[in-house]
């Protein structure tokens, strides 16, 4: 029995000790935690620097954050949340739930970064995906004149579909209700979230599926498969900047500043290209993994700056659903 008495104290200060390490409680969006995303590699890297315990929630898609910690308010378990976007910033701060940063970083992004609340750590363009032996339109309009069958994500739910949104707003402006109703009859289904709405693409379901322009370079890396692409369109692609913030009101200040630091250095980004399929948002000291520079470059980048996405957005909800709901 003495045995037993030695092994239940072992785990007895075993579990004491894992109890005084502290936790950070990070909400982000499924794919970011699963097997196959960032998550557990960023779990490892940050628990080796901060000696503290890195609890990951995953949150369906990254517009259903924002909803999830609005619906919970002060009293949210979140410290941080990783996975919004320039399109949900106005919002997000409208709820008062953020804290500032001062974190600084020589970002690689495409656009000016000053926001003293969010802080980046990936960038891309929306596009279509499809197979790369069948052809593929070249604009929105010859999308809609054709048979392709897409799918496509909720918007209310999911940053993609919030993006695709504010794609074709920015591309058409008050014509873009008349691009949905054409592209009505090519949509196969409206998926609440990337992960769903891709593995459709994958089993078959559709000729196209929205995601990335970065998204065939998983195919061509991970699988050393060249059989997706991404159509590049003639009106521009939209860009997305994701982003993260601590709660204002977060009992772990520091650590979840110690987090937006390690966000944006060398041992987070390194991760971010082969497991979110994302150019970083600060170069890698090893640069871009082989296979990235086949990827397509939009002729033409679209980005609504904050304050302008955020009346874009509600404007292009209310015709996205007036129209295909007809």
């Amino acid at each position: 029995m003495k045995h037993l008495a030695i092994a239940a104290g072992i785990l007895t200060a075993t579990s004491a000790v894992a109890a005084d390490k502290p936790e950070l409680t990070v909400y982000t969006y499924d794919s970011f935690v699963s097997d196959w995303g960032p998550g557990p590699k960023v779990k490892e890297a940050f628990e080796a620097e901060c000696d503290c315990t890195l609890n990951l929630v995953g949150v369906e898609d990254g517009a259903a954050l924002l909803s999830r910690v609005r619906l919970e308010g002060e009293n949210t378990e979140a410290d941080i949340v990783l996975g919004l976007d320039t399109n949900l910033i106005s919002a997000a701060k409208e709820t008062g739930l953020f804290g500032p940063h001062s974190i600084t970083a020589d970002y690689a992004l495409p656009v000016e970064w000053t926001d003293t609340v969010f802080v980046p750590y990936d960038w891309g363009y929306f596009a279509f995906v499809h197979n790369a032996d069948a052809p593929a339109p070249t604009s929105f309009r010859e999308l809609a004149d054709g048979d392709a069958k897409i799918i496509i994500q909720d918007p209310r739910s999911s940053t993609p579909g919030l993006g695709l949104l504010l794609w074709v707003k920015a591309s058409y402006g008050d014509d873009a209700p008349s691009i949905w109703a054409d592209l009505a009859d090519n949509i196969v289904t409206v998926t609440k979230g990337w992960s769903e709405a891709y593995g459709l693409f994958l089993e078959g379901e559709a000729d196209m599926v929205l995601s990335y322009t970065t998204s065939p370079a998983y195919h061509l890396i991970a699988e050393e498969d060249a059989s997706k692409a991404a159509a590049p369109f003639d009106e521009g692609h939209y860009m997305q900047v994701e982003v993260a913030a601590k709660l204002a009101n977060t009992d772990q200040p520091e650590l979840a500043d110690q987090f937006l630091n390690f966000m944006v250095s060398d041992a987070f980004q390194t991760i971010i290209p082969t497991t979110n399929w994302m150019y970083p948002a600060v170069t890698p000291s090893s640069g871009l993994p082989e296979g990235f520079e086949t990827l397509i470059t939009p002729q033409k980048a679209l980005l609504f700056d904050q304050d302008k996405a955020a009346a874009a957005r509600e404007q292009a909800l209310a015709e996205w659903l007036g129209t295909l709901s007809q």
